[in-house]
């Protein structure tokens, strides 16, 4: 389970950074740019331009580059098994061959475009949760939802429900790992065998892990109830304020993700 330690998303590292130091708003804000263009880019080479953007971001924000890069071990197998179906299933100029299997040119330029797609957006997610503690990305989607609220969009209830949830990832994940320790303990064989055994032996986490995320939920609700939440219309300690300088970073960042765009449309032509 060490594969456990890796997972940074719904981790927060507080710092005294610039990035930290941003409106949530403007952070989740220039996130869903990066998805927006990132889904976009479609030149191989235009990727080069997105790994020094997250490395100029992770030093922004003072945090560790190998602290960053780790978010994206989790999902190596997926990215892995995304190049895969692109590179043996993709029809084009055939480079090689054997029974149905093939790898084209197309291919090749599909499984290196959408498994660097993945990385990237899993890292600038990781980087978003790092950055912002969960009660500032609550507030932060409540106010970017608060426009559709006079049409019937529970806002606070949404933002609430997405911020809990990325709360509870790393605890969840502590959890398993006591679970998994404490069945080996007792003499459980969780590491040996193929696959099929692997998640055979694994029912026996899986199911107090099921336990502890009701009991964690029921709690969760009681103690809200105790301390009177109604959601909406609530105060704040600290209320967001805009700044200028999140404007001039909000403004700064659209122009490096056109430029990002522009050359990848420059690399196609």
């Amino acid at each position: 389970m060490r594969f456990l330690n890796h997972i940074t998303l719904g981790q927060y590292v507080p710092t005294d950074s610039p990035l930290h130091c941003l409106d949530p708003r403007c952070k989740i804000l220039g996130t869903l740019f990066v998805m927006t263009v990132l889904f976009l880019t479609r030149a191989p080479v235009s990727f080069l331009a997105w790994g020094l953007l997250l490395l100029a971001l992770t030093l922004l924000s003072r945090l560790s580059p190998g602290m960053v890069l780790r978010g994206a071990r989790p999902v190596l197998i997926l990215i892995v098994f995304t190049a895969f179906i692109h590179l043996f299933f993709t029809k084009g100029t055939p480079l090689w061959s054997w029974g149905v299997l093939s790898i084209t040119k197309e291919g090749m330029t599909a499984a290196l475009r959408m498994s660097s797609r993945l990385f990237f957006l899993v890292l600038f997610a990781g980087l978003l949760t790092l950055t912002t503690s969960p009660m500032e990305l609550a507030d932060g989607l409540e106010r970017l939802f608060s426009p559709l609220v006079p049409l019937g969009f529970p806002a606070h209830e949404m933002a609430m429900m997405m911020t809990i949830s990325l709360r509870f990832i790393p605890t969840l994940l502590d959890e398993t790992d006591r679970i998994f320790k404490a069945q080996l303990a007792r003499g459980a064989d969780l590491d040996r065998g193929g696959l099929i055994r692997r998640l055979r032996a694994f029912v026996p986490v899986l199911i107090p892990l099921f336990v502890i995320v009701f009991q964690r939920a029921e709690e969760l609700a009681v103690a809200m109830e105790a301390r009177c939440y109604r959601g909406a219309g609530r105060t704040r300690m600290h209320p967001l304020r805009w700044s200028r300088g999140d404007t001039a970073a909000l403004f700064m960042f659209t122009f490096v993700l056109g430029g990002v765009l522009g050359m990848d449309r420059w690399l196609l032509s």
